[in-house]
């Protein structure tokens, strides 16, 4: 028996989870989206996966040009997450926040806890996304406290140091 896809994503909403934004590069062209399903794979080889729905501008520029980084947005870049979310200015999201050019030349988010530089190593289509895996050819990290997303809202994270 199918279940309701509000059902189904009103469940998922209890998953608490790191924020990201993947960006990617072909060509001349730049894209990112914020990204809630990302997770690593394997430590040799170095693999993750993140998933992409396919209507976004962001899955055809990854297609195209094999190559995405997931940036590990840090606690204070909540405004950074919002741009990437928002279909408001997605032609221009890029040009609303700081970043510099990745090895890969996908866009690395400027003081993102962590950024992986990736080579698409293989895709797997399932229902409206495609499962990107990714060789992960670069890392860069940053000692900020990441940024936590759970029931619909931005979190922190309690350390006892």
């Amino acid at each position: 028996m199918p279940i309701d896809q509000e059902a189904f994503k009103d469940a998922l909403r209890g998953w608490a989870s790191g924020v990201t934004v993947v960006t990617s590069r072909s060509g001349d062209q730049r894209h990112g989206m914020t990204v809630s399903a990302f997770s690593s794979v394997s430590a040799d080889p170095p693999l993750v996966l993140v998933c992409a729905n396919r209507s976004s501008t962001t899955h055809g520029v990854i297609e195209e040009g094999g190559v995405f980084a997931v940036n590990i947005l840090a606690a204070h870049q909540q405004d950074v997450s919002d741009v990437f979310a928002s279909s408001k200015h997605e032609s221009s999201r890029l040009d609303r926040v700081s970043w510099t050019e990745g090895e890969t030349g996908a866009p690395l988010i400027d003081e993102a806890v962590t950024s992986l530089e990736c080579k698409v190593a293989s895709a797997h289509r399932e229902g409206s996304h495609t499962i990107y895996v990714g060789q992960v050819e670069a890392v860069h990290t940053t000692e900020a406290e990441p940024l936590l997303y759970y029931k619909g809202g931005y979190r922190s994270l309690l350390c006892d140091d």
